[in-house]
C-alpha cells in the first residue's frame, strides 16, 4: 500500500512490478530463476537503459543473462505474438488515473520501428521491410495510440505490425481498442505513416478531426508541388485516386550545413479542421513533443542481442509500461495544491528519479556487484 503522503522508492517498484506480474504471462519457477527475478532483471535492463547482460552482469544473486534469455525466449514464441500483445494492451490499461476525463481528449497515434537483424526461418513473416537505417532494412514495427490531457501523456494501445497488416486496419484496431477503454477523440495527430487516402476517406466517414503529417514526395509534381512561394498558406489537394482533402502548408527558414538559411516546407493534412497553418504546426509539435511516448520509451527500454521478434517486441512493451507506470504515479503523488484544475509539480517525480528508485530498489534485492576479481592484490598498487 502507497503511502498518501511519502513515496518512498519501495513503493514505486512494488507498483511496477505488481503491474508486470498481473497481466504478463511470464511463469517461471526454476531452480535458479523465479518470475520476479526475470520481471526484476527486465526492471533494471529498461530503467537504466541497459542490456540483459549488464543488468545481470551488476547484480550478485541473480542468474546469468543467457539463462534468463532462455527461459524468456521460451515464454515468448513467435507464434503467440497476438496473445502477447493482448496481454500487453491489459497492462496499458490497468494504470489509468480515476480522474481522467474520457471525452474530448487528443490522442497521438505513432509507429515505431526498431531494427532487426536475424535472419532465421520464420522472422521475416514477423518483421517488416523499411528503408535502409543502422544497417538493416527489416524492423521490428509497433503502432501506438496514446491519450494526451493536461500532463498526462499515457499510452493506452499497442498493436504489432505484420508485413501484411494494412494500415487502414491498425488504425481501426487501435481506435477500437481506444473506444473499448472509454475513450473518445477530439483530436488524432498521427505520425507520416498513417498518410494514405484510404485512411482520409474513412476518418471523413467517421466524422473523427484529425492531423496527418504528409510526406513530401515527387520531383516537381506531386506533394513536392505544394512547395512554393514565401509564406505558409492553406490549400486543397487531389491525389491520384481523386480523393481530395485540405492541407496546410508550413514554411519556416532553417540553417544549412553552412550557416545559411534554406526555406523548409512541412505538410499537414487537415480532416474536418479549418485551422490555419501555424496553430497545425504548434499543436502538432506540442502533442509530439519532449514527453512523447517514444522520447520517453527511449530512456527506459532494454537492449538485447537476442534475433526473437517476440523478445524484442517484449521489451519494448515493457518500456512502454514503465512509462506508463511513471505518468500514473506522478500524476496520483505530485500535486500541486491549490484550486482549479488539477496540476501536478513535474519537478518533484521525473522521470529519473523514477528509473533510480527501481533501479537502487533491485539492487537492494539481489544486492549490487562492488568488487572484481584480480590477480594481484590491489594495495600493492593503490597504496
Amino acid at each position: 500500500m502507497i503511502h498518501q503522503h511519502e513515496l518512498k522508492a519501495n513503493d514505486v517498484h512494488a507498483y511496477t512490478l505488481e503491474m508486470l506480474k498481473e497481466h504478463l504471462k511470464i511463469k517461471v519457477d526454476g531452480y535458479i530463476c523465479k518470475t520476479d527475478m526475470i520481471l526484476n532483471v527486465l526492471i533494471k535492463a529498461s530503467a537504466e537503459n541497459s542490456s540483459l547482460e549488464a543488468a545481470c552482469g551488476d547484480l550478485e544473486e541473480t542468474a546469468d543473462s543467457n539463462t534468463i534469455r532462455e527461459y524468456l525466449n521460451e515464454a515468448l514464441p513467435i507464434k503467440e505474438l497476438r496473445e502477447q500483445e493482448k496481454q500487453v494492451n491489459k497492462v496499458l490499461a490497468c494504470g489509468t488515473p480515476a480522474d481522467l476525463v474520457r471525452t474530448d481528449i487528443e490522442v497521438a497515434l505513432d509507429f515505431h520501428d526498431e531494427p532487426f537483424y536475424g535472419k532465421q526461418a520464420g522472422t521475416r513473416q514477423v518483421t517488416c521491410a523499411g528503408q535502409a537505417k543502422k544497417g538493416t532494412t527489416h524492423f521490428v514495427r509497433i503502432a501506438t495510440a496514446y491519450i494526451i490531457w493536461r500532463q498526462v501523456r499515457l499510452t493506452l494501445a499497442v498493436r504489432y505490425v505484420l508485413p501484411e497488416d494494412e494500415t487502414l486496419e491498425i488504425l481501426k484496431f487501435l481506435l477500437q481498442r481506444m473506444k473499448k477503454l472509454g475513450f473518445k477523440a477530439k483530436v488524432l495527430y498521427m505520425d507520416k505513416g498513417f498518410a494514405s487516402t484510404s485512411i482520409i476517406q474513412y476518418l471523413t466517414a467517421q466524422r473523427q478531426p484529425a492531423i496527418i503529417a504528409c510526406p513530401i514526395r515527387g520531383k516537381k509534381g506531386g506533394t513536392r508541388a505544394l512547395c512554393r512561394g514565401r509564406s505558409s498558406y492553406s490549400t486543397k489537394y487531389t491525389f491520384t485516386d481523386g480523393t481530395q482533402t485540405a492541407i496546410a502548408m508550413k514554411a519556416s527558414l532553417v540553417p544549412n550545413a553552412s550557416g545559411k538559411l534554406r526555406r523548409k516546407w512541412l505538410a499537414f493534412i487537415l480532416i474536418l479542421l479549418d485551422w490555419k497553418p501555424d496553430k497545425v504546426y504548434e499543436e502538432y509539435r506540442r502533442r509530439f513533443g519532449i514527453e512523447c511516448s517514444y522520447r520517453m520509451l527511449r530512456r527506459v527500454r532494454a537492449s538485447t542481442t537476442s534475433r526473437n521478434p517476440s523478445l524484442r517486441f517484449f521489451l519494448l512493451s515493457v518500456g512502454l509500461i514503465l512509462v506508463n507506470a511513471w505518468v500514473f504515479l506522478r500524476w496520483t503523488f505530485s500535486r500541486l495544491m491549490g484550486r482549479g484544475p488539477r496540476r501536478v509539480d513535474v519537478s518533484r517525480f521525473r522521470l529519473n528519479r523514477f528509473t533510480k528508485f527501481l533501479i537502487r530498489t533491485v539492487e537492494k534485492i539481489y544486492g549490487s556487484v562492488s568488487s572484481v576479481p584480480t590477480h594481484i592484490s590491489p594495495q600493492s598498487v593503490i597504496y
